[in-house]
């Protein structure tokens, strides 16, 4: 087999503890191997990466990137589309958009573009997994997988109504297999299911959905079980009730507080971390440092950020409810979608303003999550593309995070009352390069279970980011020297040089075939579609990879 070596590079590669040691990184059919003993072997492909900086192939655990709202937000933004610079055509390669929600393939030459080499898209009904996964393989280079939205199916309710925790349990497996999806998402549990039919958001995680044994807290305790009685290896992925309101952080304590010492990830906590009263946005204010104490204290807990930045983008959710929230409050276009018996979405464009105070606190409680939370591995950069922010804005991030005075700047930008309802003025650490490996690939890697995912040892993917030093942070992460995917260089200064095939990531395990007539019996009953609609097959996915 051909080898190839990246040549003295200053290695970060916090899962093995090297924090900028030069040494030689060998390759070998498109993995990482060891050093060869043997001083004869001489390598195929040298890279000389002599002054620059190594880490793994960045992922990004949360972003909406395929499915049914993705491609409602592409039909809602056709001029903000339109005017997005078009990625050059050449041999192997297709022109794309590069807009807020770029195209397909064109997601897969951005994120490549910056070092990115896996992403997991946030929120998928299994009704809608044969068209994601079709999705999928017209996304280039990434490798890929989806998290399947449960916290509002009819049958997961069923299962709680009957207090029947082990037809749950067979149903939560083999939904992820039918659907070839990787872990369970709730979103607003209870919530969207409550909203369709009421119009009115529930008041809080107790609040019974037509049955005592229906609650937001008993769906997120129940699924967060099952999931760790499967064993999955991303525990159950939580957006709670109450996204964007004044207030909500005591939903979001109360939530945490529900899974009894169950894993669980938060995502977009950002959004879920306000202070105030629900009906008063002049309240509106942080509660990071209360929240973050909570997480601390409580290891089966992780987070990502779902950091906004300023400019414009669009919101997009599995949650209908804020859809209609967001449309109400800002009186831009809305689009609304029901997944029958399983959940719904929406989609609203979105202007983040520097000279608004919320706006400005949101970027601020983003950036007191990072600064706040002393333990980086349990916690993951996102934007919750393209929610707060695309995905492109990480380097911006990530000066944002290593520059003190860089966030002074912004701050005194701001209007007066962010300064003064933020701590964000008196948290002066920076972080360090290694803890940007951290919590760009090595935390969730990690937190999605991914082995092979997030670090440079021996077995490891040989997914590779080589950045030139600079002293401008935003640049030296806009635009990385090399990128490698699977051992082959796809970047090379800067430019796309090939566009390879990502894999999909699924998660398997066996589930009892003597429950399928209970399964079949409920959707006989529910459904108006056959149980095959649900079931794909392995030519349905490209490159599956069982997680």
């Amino acid at each position: 087999m051909a080898k190839s070596v990246i040549r003295q590079g200053a290695i970060y590669d916090p899962v093995h503890d090297r924090d900028g040691v030069v040494a030689d990184l060998w390759i070998e059919d498109g993995r990482i191997i060891a050093t060869p003993v043997d001083p004869q072997v001489r390598p195929d492909v040298v890279i000389d990466a002599t002054g620059c900086v190594v880490m793994p192939g960045g992922v990004d655990m949360h972003c909406h990137i395929a499915g049914p709202k993705v491609n409602a937000a592409r039909r809602l933004l056709p001029g903000a589309t339109r005017m997005a610079a078009q990625l050059e055509t050449r041999e192997g390669f297709r022109a794309g958009n590069a807009g807020p929600v770029p195209s397909s393939f064109a997601t897969g030459y951005l994120y490549a573009g910056l070092g990115y080499t896996t992403a997991f898209d946030a929120a998928i009904p299994p009704l809608h997994a044969r068209a994601v996964h079709a999705e999928f393989a017209d996304v280039p280079i990434l490798d890929k997988g989806f998290y399947t939205l449960l916290g509002n199916n009819r049958f997961m309710m069923d299962c709680l109504r009957k207090r029947d925790p082990a037809s749950l349990e067979a149903f939560v497996a083999w939904v992820l297999e039918a659907s070839y999806g990787y872990g369970v998402k709730i979103v607003n549990p209870g919530g969207v299911e409550y909203w369709k039919s009421a119009r009115l958001p529930l008041d809080d995680i107790d609040q019974a959905i037509g049955d005592e044994h229906v609650t937001p807290r008993a769906i997120v305790r129940q699924l967060a079980a099952a999931a760790d009685r499967l064993q999955l290896p991303h525990p159950v992925h939580i957006h709670c009730n109450h996204l964007g309101i004044p207030g909500n952080w005591k939903t979001t304590l109360a939530t945490m507080q529900s899974l009894e010492g169950r894993r669980g990830h938060f995502t977009h906590i950002q959004y879920h971390s306000y202070a105030g009263e629900p009906n008063d946005q002049a309240t509106f204010g942080s509660a990071t440092r209360q929240l973050v104490e909570y997480v601390e204290s409580h290891p089966e807990i992780t987070v990502d950020v779902g950091q906004v930045m300023f400019g414009d983008t669009v919101s997009m959710t599995g949650d209908s409810e804020v859809g209609y929230y967001l449309h109400k409050l800002t009186g831009r276009r809305w689009f609304s979608g029901d997944s029958e018996v399983e959940g719904g979405c929406g989609v609203v464009p979105i202007t983040y303003r520097d000279k608004s105070a919320v706006h400005g606190l949101q970027w601020a409680i983003g950036l007191e999550w990072y600064l706040l939370m002393g333990d980086p591995w349990r916690i993951a950069m996102s934007t919750d593309h393209p929610n707060g922010a695309s995905f492109l804005a990480y380097p911006q991030i990530i000066a944002l995070l290593m520059s003190e005075s860089l966030r002074a700047e912004m701050l005194a930008r701001l209007p007066e009352s962010v300064r003064q309802k933020t701590i964000l003025g008196d948290l002066k650490r920076e972080y360090t390069l290694r803890e940007i490996a951290i919590i760009t690939r090595a935390a969730p890697a990690r937190m999605l279970g991914l082995t092979s995912k997030g670090h440079l040892g021996p077995g490891a993917d040989a997914d590779i980011t080589i950045y030139s030093r600079q002293d401008d942070l935003r640049k030296m992460f806009e635009m990385p020297r090399y990128v490698l995917k699977g051992g082959e260089i796809i970047v090379d200064g800067g430019e796309l040089r090939r566009s390879t095939a990502g894999q999909t990531w699924h998660t398997r395990r066996p589930w009892d075939e003597s429950f399928e007539p209970k399964i079949k019996e409920f959707f006989d009953e529910h459904y108006t579609l056959n149980l095959a609609n649900y079931v794909l097959e392995p030519e349905d996915v490209a490159a599956p990879v069982t997680g």
